[in-house]
């Protein structure tokens, strides 16, 4: 797998052809795999059981999103390093989550995912610009607090946090760094396709509202960490819900109607508002967040993240964007699985039918994603010959 642009040495890797797929693959089989442990009674495989399914999806598939998304063209040998670094941890996680390997290697890959991809974000000059960086480090981290909680300060500290509450931190770090990312990929686009049909848009990345989500998301962050002050964290949701709807709707995509691609990523974006919105109304009710986060990891992650996976896959090999079965496929069964999670509620175990149907939902969705991916990566190759 080589880069995509002739004039680029061979021995340079786009990440994303690499760890896309991979990721697709890792969501696919996860989901299902974490119900069937449950329900069956088997207890296998053993990793995703309780947390042990979160933990793979934020610190396995999310963080293998960011590094396609992130780390471009890289020497094969540090793209290998981290590949191999990535299957290891997955593998250790899904078949002995205690084990000393589980524990470290999963750790290891964020650090050394930070430590590749968070200074590249470091030259540019606006804060706005250079938070990314950041956002991406603090989601690692999650993964090495993660550790902490659940090995070396487990019974040590008192009182430590739990592994619920590192897990409901970094869902809202993911909230924060699709708001960021997605936002910025959404504004250009939009931008672009109505500037041809001489519509002006001026509210594009819109600074304030993108600087104010930038402030209110970590502080919800933070106070995810301390249960007194719920409701805090709370009202911050609600208050970046509005706010991200409001961006949305001064993008002006009722005249991208011809653009499905825009729309889907645009939907992708709203699930963000309403995974913040109805986790911030749970906290201020003092009701369990878990159902409404699924909306957050569900309906915005599985929009977005195919939708983008897809985009530049098709962008790369075919200098197009992807046709409009998918990507409305693609929010369809996303919307599916969104809503039949949260239906589920907080016993989900109890509601067996709603849960396979969440689960083959999004599993079917990330299968064919997976399978398009390898068709296009070996289309580009071709066009390369």
């Amino acid at each position: 797998m080589t880069s995509d642009n002739p004039g680029m040495p061979r021995k340079n890797i786009h990440a994303f052809w690499l760890f896309f797929p991979a990721a697709s693959v890792l969501a696919a089989l996860a989901v299902p795999l974490s119900v069937y442990s449950a329900l069956s009674g088997t207890g296998w495989p053993p990793g995703l059981l309780g947390s042990g399914h979160g933990h793979e999806l934020i610190f396995g598939f999310a963080l293998a999103l960011i590094a396609g998304y992130t780390l471009g063209p890289q020497p094969r040998r540090i793209l290998t390093s981290l590949f191999l670094l990535w299957v290891l941890a997955r593998i250790s996680w899904f078949l002995a989550p205690e084990s000393l390997a589980a524990q470290l290697l999963s750790p290891a890959f964020a650090l050394l995912l930070a430590r590749h991809t968070v200074p590249r974000f470091q030259a540019a000059k606006k804060w706005r610009n250079r938070v990314a960086g950041p956002l991406i480090l603090a989601l690692c981290l999650l993964s090495v607090v993660f550790w902490l909680v659940k090995g070396p300060l487990n019974g040590f500290i008192s009182p430590a946090p739990a592994a619920r509450d590192v897990m409901a931190a970094a869902i809202i770090g993911l909230l924060l760094l699709m708001t960021f990312i997605a936002g910025r990929i959404i504004a250009p686009a939009v931008a672009g396709t109505l500037e041809k049909r001489g519509i002006p848009l001026e509210a594009r990345v819109q600074p304030r509202i993108e600087g104010m989500l930038l402030i209110i998301l970590p502080l919800a962050l933070a106070l995810t960490f301390v249960p007194l002050v719920a409701p805090g964290a709370g009202f911050l949701l609600v208050a970046a819900a509005v706010l991200i709807v409001v961006r949305t709707s001064r993008w002006k995509l009722w005249h991208c109607k011809d653009r499905p691609d825009l729309l889907v990523l645009a939907l992708g974006y709203l699930w963000l508002a309403a995974g913040a919105g109805a986790t911030g109304f749970s906290l201020l009710q003092g009701t369990d967040p878990v159902p409404s986060m699924h909306l957050i990891t569900i309906g915005a992650l599985g929009t977005l993240s195919s939708s983008v996976m897809l985009r530049l896959a098709w962008q790369r090999a075919r200098r197009t964007t992807p046709p409009a079965w998918q990507v409305i496929g693609i929010a369809i069964t996303m919307a599916i699985a969104a809503f039949a999670r949260l239906n589920a509620g907080v016993t989900p175990f109890a509601e067996p039918d709603l849960l396979w149907l969440s689960a083959v939902s999004w599993s079917c969705t990330y299968a064919l994603v997976a399978l398009q991916l390898v068709v296009l990566f070996r289309h580009s190759q071709n066009r390369r010959k």
